[in-house]
């Protein structure tokens, strides 16, 4: 007989050391510091003053301290990006996360998307690490930084890099002497409205080139002259996870701010993708989790002639299928995160490869389908409690619909999947 949640399959060799340790932690924070609130983040999407408390405790150094993970141990840091497990442990950081809130869980993990760019072996830039870690690594405060990719006019096309290569991208960046210049505007990237502290910009250095040596990745501090941020939009669900718009008027940055340099920072760029689709993957994994606590309390306490309501064979029929779908999902989430950290191993493939990129979109979509589903099919078990605010699924179905629709959608998802493995070459 299954006794909680944790016995829902996952290849098990593929653990790291640290996870029992940091799942531990963060279920006490989940416990303490989300779940009793969560079902007022809705009508705290603008303010976050029930929101930024609980972020403190999870990532500001008086709590569990989780945004310094990336970082090298010499500069403050847990040492996870030069690991051969971080993909691994960022799978399981975003399930445990969304397991209370998968917003909450997107916005923490953004915040290591631009950095594993300067701070994943082997692509360590230690003059930037060192620049931006007390930034991290110093405060009990959430610091939180952005990937600022998508823009009003090509929404997630920048993230199509195998057949746009950028030529879509309207922010410029200019060299004039020792600093870059930048101006632009991006819209929707997670942790804006006057959230981060830090933005990954995505710029090109010749408008309308999809050469890989005019794409540069920039970073550049939310305070620079120049930079102003618009309000948070309100939306169906992720509360916890602000979006707005960036506006970058001739900001100035030092020429060393770029992630790597020409063709290299095309490279990071496309490797940022595989983290964002693992992350999400474990982002619905832990909300499927969750959904299964909440459903088994359900059909294990509510009754039908005089037996709980799982005995009862057609819901047994549903929810039987919904436990399969969250098995299967755990373990193609756990693979996932697993190509990539086979990403430095003979056997393995780079993480900007169309083999990883293409595979982890098929799998996120996949996970995805699945997820709006079995939500869909436990409301159904609910009835009218499955709209109900107080057993908080309705809040996690309105939650990773958003999730099923950013990074292209499953749109991209698709016409990735079908270029690689029947190796379309129009699409």
């Amino acid at each position: 007989m299954m006794k909680n949640f944790d016995e829902f399959s996952r290849p098990e060799e593929y653990i790291s050391p640290m996870d029992k340790h940091f799942r531990s932690a963060l279920r006490n924070w989940a416990a303490k510091e989300v779940m009793p609130f969560r079902r007022k983040y809705d009508e705290d999407w603008k303010e976050h003053h029930l929101i930024e408390p609980a972020f403190d405790k999870l990532m500001g150094n008086k709590g569990v301290g989780i945004q310094k993970a990336l970082f090298p141990p010499e500069l403050g840091g847990w040492g996870i990006g030069q690991s051969d497990y971080a993909f691994t442990v960022a799978c399981a950081l975003a399930e445990e996360v969304g397991r209370a809130d998968t917003a909450m869980a997107v916005a923490f993990m953004v915040t290591y998307w631009p950095l594993t760019t300067i701070l994943v072996d082997p692509h360590v830039n230690w003059r930037l690490a060192k620049e931006f870690a007390p930034m991290f690594c110093d405060t009990e405060k959430a610091v939180f930084a952005a990937n600022a990719m998508t823009e009003p006019q090509g929404g997630a096309d920048i993230e199509n890099m195998e057949i746009l290569g950028g030529k879509t991208i309207r922010t410029t960046a200019r060299l004039d002497g020792d600093e870059w210049v930048i101006n632009g505007h991006k819209l929707w990237p997670t942790n804006t409205g006057g959230v981060a502290k830090l933005f990954g910009v995505p710029c090109t250095t010749k408008l309308g080139s999809n050469d890989p040596n005019d794409f540069a990745l920039i970073f550049v501090p939310a305070d620079a002259k120049g930079v102003t941020q618009g309000g948070p939009y309100e939306k169906a669900g992720m509360a916890a996870d602000k979006n707005g718009d960036i506006w970058f008027e001739d900001v100035r940055v030092p020429s060393w701010y770029r992630a790597h340099g020409p063709g290299m920072d095309a490279q990071v760029f496309r490797e940022i993708i595989p983290w964002g689709l693992v992350g999400s993957m474990g982002f619905l994994c832990g909300a499927m989790l969750n959904l299964y606590e909440i459903l088994y309390d359900f059909v294990s306490t509510k009754t039908y002639k005089n037996r709980p309501l799982k005995e009862d064979d057609c819901i047994a029929g549903i929810i039987g299928r919904i436990a399969g779908d969250i098995d299967i999902c755990r373990i193609l989430a756990y693979e996932a995160a697993r190509m990539g950290d086979r990403r430095n191993k003979p056997y393995g493939y780079p993480i900007y490869s169309d083999e990883v990129a293409c595979k982890m979109r098929n799998l996120k979509d996949f996970v995805s389908d699945r997820a709006v589903d079995i939500f869909g099919k436990a409301m159904d078990v609910l009835g009218t409690y499955g709209a109900d605010r107080d057993y908080d699924i309705e809040k996690h179905w309105r939650d990773i619909k958003i999730i099923q629709l950013w990074m292209g959608g499953k749109q991209l998802c698709q016409m990735e999947a079908a270029r690689y493995f029947f190796n379309c070459k129009t699409l």
